[in-house]
């Protein structure tokens, strides 16, 4: 897929499923058409394997399962198909596939409770037909999926997630790789999915473009091959005040590294000043490691009012604590009138006593924050990403980035943007830190704050994968990141 690739609901890709089974003038072409992509997807990535299972289930996800099990079939490899016994085509395109497919000699067998015997699966099972926890005889062919010990081909979704939120609310298939038709679900691009969905390919299947519009998604992806559309060369007559001024507060006692990481990030990335407002026994490490910081003893909270005053961006969070002082710096903050990145425990502050923000204001909650912010728990969020950040942007009126695997960016009246970028190693206290300079920084460079949120969401995932091939993904440091985030930062 190329820097940044549309996203479509279940609703959507069933109209344009429509529109083309009805401008082909027979549902069947489009049924082949899969079997046939699922089949090239094969020779692509598993050429070397002669004993194929493919679990068929009774809608037209299975019928595409039997169309690619006959061009298996007739390329003389040993295939069959697998199915619960309630499981018997019920649609007419699903019967002729079968039907053609045992015309070409296939071998269709009830499920006894073990895949054995082969060397590659195919989920054809569900596709986008299920959104609820599976029963318990279809949980445990999924289970037995999994079980088998060879790769696992999943037709469009694979089963047991749900394709328009990306939750599983039960047993799920683990696939090595998924082939998504007509479209890219955007379910499959963030939260619980990613654990199961494993490499995404899209098959087009050959329809023309205004079948599935771009005008029809619900959210865009973007990769790091998007990074140059919003980080353009700077002018050689350039001077630090054009690169912004930013200012990061946190910090509170036996807190200093948080904000410190927040600061660096910021350097990193191109703030041209970066100010630091802290406690007073932090002062001298801080500078001590990073001297280009204008590091500033602030021990109550007027004493922030001046550095407010001369920054473009101010980064607060990191740090920062909850206590009387990280309050009373917080409150002074939002007042100030300045663009803000509220990160960590800004947030759990806000969440206890919310505050009107401007609508440039950057939240960047993780999903126990986010649920903190609205109200709820956080298996709430994590079971719909997507509606999650769209109701914060209702709650608080500005601009989110919830984190996690698939990082969602969403702001009122904008397409939400979802991040193709990071991994499990990441997965370590102060990464959100670095995050909050990233944005801030960006900002503070001149970005309007939903393409500084974007950008520096996906500069920081990136780098994190930079980071992460480099050494590996276990024991990533969030200050790993940040020699890659200055090479990333100029594409």
């Amino acid at each position: 897929m190329s820097g940044s690739f549309p996203l479509y609901d279940n609703a959507a890709l069933r109209e344009a499923e429509k529109r083309a089974a009805s401008r082909s003038g027979d549902d069947f072409v489009l049924m082949q058409r899969a079997g046939q992509a699922a089949w090239h997807c094969v020779l692509a990535h598993w050429s070397q394997a002669r004993r194929t299972v493919v679990v068929c289930g009774p809608g037209n996800n299975g019928g595409d399962g039997y169309a690619m099990a006959r061009h298996a079939r007739e390329a003389g490899c040993e295939v069959r198909v697998v199915r619960l016994p309630t499981h018997l085509p019920r649609s007419a395109v699903a019967r002729r596939a079968e039907h053609e497919y045992r015309e070409a000699g296939g071998q269709v067998v009830d499920f006894t409770g073990r895949i054995e015997d082969a060397e590659l699966v195919v989920d054809a099972l569900f596709g986008i037909g299920l959104a609820r926890e599976p029963d318990i005889a279809t949980a445990t062919l999924i289970e037995a999926m999994n079980a088998a010990g060879v790769p696992v081909l999943a037709l469009d979704v694979p089963s047991g997630v749900d394709a328009g939120t990306g939750g599983v609310p039960g047993v799920a298939v683990r696939a090595t790789r998924t082939l998504q038709f007509l479209g890219a679900h955007v379910g499959l691009a963030t939260g619980a999915a990613l654990d199961h969905v494993g490499v995404r390919e899209l098959a087009a299947l050959g329809v023309d473009g205004d079948i599935l519009p771009t005008q029809a998604a619900v959210a865009e992806a973007i990769h790091p091959r998007s990074l140059s559309r919003f980080l353009p060369p700077r002018r050689r007559n350039s001077h630090k005040g054009e690169s912004g001024r930013v200012l990061c507060v946190g910090g509170d006692h036996g807190k200093g590294g948080a904000v410190m990481l927040c600061v660096e990030a910021a350097l990193r990335s191109g703030a041209g000043l970066v100010d630091v407002a802290t406690r007073a026994v932090h002062v001298q490490p801080l500078l001590s490691q990073r001297p280009e910081a204008m590091a500033h003893a602030v021990e109550v909270a007027d004493e922030v009012d001046g550095l407010a005053c001369a920054a473009d961006v101010i980064a607060v969070g990191p740090g920062l604590g909850q206590d009387a002082w990280g309050r009373a710096l917080l409150s002074r903050l939002i007042d100030c009138g300045k663009a803000l990145v509220i990160d960590a425990d800004a947030l759990n502050l806000l969440a206890a006593s919310p505050r009107p923000l401007r609508a440039d204001s950057v939240l960047t909650p993780h999903p126990g924050e986010a649920a903190r912010l609205l109200g709820n728990a956080t298996h709430e969020v994590q079971a719909d990403r997507r509606a999650s950040a769209q109701a914060l942007c209702e709650r608080y009126r500005c601009k989110i980035v919830l984190k996690g695997a698939g990082t969602v960016v969403a702001s009122p009246g904008r397409m939400p943007v979802i991040i193709d970028a990071g991994n499990p190693g990441m997965a370590v206290g102060g990464m959100g830190d670095v995050l909050t300079g990233v944005i801030a920084a960006l900002r503070a460079q001149g970005l309007e704050a939903f393409d500084a949120a974007c950008c520096g969401a996906l500069l920081h995932g990136a780098a994190g994968d930079v980071a992460a091939r480099d050494g590996g993904e276990r024991g990533l440091l969030p200050s790993d990141l940040l020699l890659p985030l200055r090479r990333l930062a100029n594409p």
